[in-house]
């Protein structure tokens, strides 16, 4: 029964903050007030409660960050009001998944550190739904997990109890649209444990960003893009033949349902244009995220007078870790194996179906000669295992390696420890990508720092923005068919010593591009927006 109220409730909200009558914007900025000041004491409790933190590291002259040595502040040389580095406000992260240790979450920590460095007096809010583990067990993960040190005394958990409304198994009809009312449910009780001075989501969920508009108009927004919730691609892929590689809903627009399911999709991409046109600033994390947002976004924005343009700031990848690890020179051609490396979740979007068909077909077709069974080619399917489902998944990919008669060819890596993978990296020979419409491919990346030769989906951030040529000459292959992976495959077994090498190495210069240390500058150029709005509140 609550959940119902509460989704009710939520859809409400959603449609009042759509909606411009000035007195419904009334009702909202009244709303927001009367929010802000039922949390008006518990902020000066949290704010308390990290003066009192950071007097625990007063005199610690030295702590690291980054593998390097920084001193911290201490009350007589703390950041100048006025500088460029001072800002002292509340930045609220939407995160309610912070503890997942995956790509998102590396974003998430990358740019809370950058923000700590540059603005060491703000205070950093993460509002998450992992009731599991503390802060200090939060913090330690992060640090195994990323190799990411940060200043414990200026971030704080507040912890979500609504997270379950937007998962998709809360809402098998209508999944889109259920999971976007959820996301409301759960950014209402975010703003009822705090309010912040900025809010920014790292997630995905656009609709909070509306609502946070509609009750706190003088809150700066800011969006962090991994994925279109629905984009063009999406509903072209309505039309599609159902072909392998075209995602899950290839062909699906054909009948009755089919017409009910692109009027659905179409109402839905006006709705998610509307909520995004209310974001201050919005970046993404790759030149495929940024097209599709930027045409269901940008006409919304500038009717809302929103100038700061849609920015392409791409994920922290560990190159320089990689390129320490693994060194790449004519000598160490002899350590790779014929070994094609696809390291991804056991998904379905992920494809592998047509990586097994695609090495079948390979294996049958290359006039590669082989003397040892250890020089004969071998697929590595590497990735974690969630739940059931997953399990019945990988199930069935072995069935069908079974029936490519592969078996003796594949070798499926479950779990494996961060050790294990780098492992891989170092001796395999080619790295692959199978998904449609990949937004990013941060596995891409790190191939191509391990000096591995890339056959990556011909879509998405693989193609657009990473597997690209580097000096004129290529880094890697793109690939859509069973029968151009399989052409791919042999292009990149049958190069030369020599080529081999120097493809190798070009796919390390191409990684570069998305260092920590890039991440740092462009999150930084973005978030300085924010803080010139938002900072006449937080001298308030």
């Amino acid at each position: 029964m609550m959940r119902v109220f509460l989704t009710v409730t939520a859809g409400l909200l959603l449609i009042l903050a759509l909606v411009s009558m000035p007195l419904i914007k009334l009702v909202g900025r009244t709303t927001g007030t009367s929010v802000r000041q039922r949390t008006a004491s518990r902020r000066q409790v949290f704010l308390a409660r990290v003066a009192a933190d950071k007097k625990k590291y007063e005199g610690r002259r030295e702590v690291s960050v980054d593998g390097m040595l920084k001193e911290l502040e201490t009350e007589g040389d703390r950041t100048p009001e006025g500088s460029d580095q001072y800002y002292n406000g509340i930045i609220g992260f939407l995160h309610p998944f912070c503890n997942a240790g995956g790509g998102g979450e590396r974003v998430l920590w990358a740019a809370i550190r950058a923000t700590q460095q540059q603005y060491p007096e703000a205070v950093c809010v993460v509002y998450t739904g992992d009731h599991d583990v503390s802060k200090e067990q939060i913090l330690s993960r992060v640090k195994e997990r990323f190799n990411i040190d940060l200043y414990p005394p200026t971030i704080i958990f507040l912890y979500l109890t609504t997270r379950d409304y937007v998962l998709a198994s809360a809402w098998p009809r209508f999944t889109l649209l259920g999971q976007s009312i959820g996301s409301l449910v759960m950014a209402w009780d975010a703003f009822h444990l705090l309010v912040p001075d900025i809010f920014i989501d790292t997630m995905g969920y656009a609709f909070t960003l509306a609502l946070s508009k509609f009750l706190f108009p003088n809150v700066p927004t800011g969006a962090y893009v991994h994925y279109p919730t629905i984009s063009t691609d999406m509903l072209a892929s309505l039309d599609a033949e159902q072909e392998e590689g075209r995602g899950v809903n290839a062909g699906a627009g054909k009948g009755t349902r089919g017409t009910l399911k692109r009027q659905y999709w179409q109402w839905f991409a006006y709705l998610y244009g509307r909520v995004g046109g209310s974001v201050d600033v919005v970046m993404t994390n790759s030149s495929w995220t940024q097209n599709h947002i930027s045409k269901l976004w940008s006409s919304p924005r500038q009717k809302q007078k929103h100038t700061s343009p849609v920015s392409v700031v791409f994920p922290p990848v560990a190159v320089a870790e990689l390129e320490k690890d693994i060194p790449l020179a004519p000598d160490t051609e002899k350590d790779r194996q014929p070994v094609l490396l696809y390291i991804a979740q056991f998904r379905p979007e992920k494809n592998h179906t047509l990586v097994l068909r695609s090495f079948a077909r390979y294996l049958k077709t290359s006039q590669r000669e082989t003397t040892t069974p250890e020089s004969s080619p071998k697929l590595l399917l590497a990735g974690s295992v969630r739940d059931a489902t997953d399990e019945k998944y990988i199930y069935s990919l072995r069935l069908l390696a079974h029936e490519l008669q592969i078996t003796n060819s594949v070798t499926f890596l479950l779990n494996a420890p961060w050790s294990a993978i780098l492992q891989h990296l170092r001796t395999s020979s080619i790295g692959i990508n199978a998904m449609w419409n990949e937004h990013f491919g941060i596995g891409v990346v790190e191939y191509q720092a391990a000096g591995l030769i890339s056959v990556v989906n011909d879509s998405g951030g693989p193609k657009e923005d990473i597997v690209v040529e580097i000096d004129g000459l290529p880094t890697g292959y793109h690939a859509s068919t069973e029968e151009e992976y399989a052409a791919a495959f042999g292009k990149a077994m049958e190069l030369g010593e020599k080529e081999k090498v120097e493809m190798r190495l070009r796919a390390r210069k191409s990684s570069h591009r998305f260092s920590g240390e890039v991440f740092d500058e462009r999150w930084l150029e973005e978030l300085k927006k924010l803080v010139w709005l938002a900072k006449p509140m937080s001298k308030t």
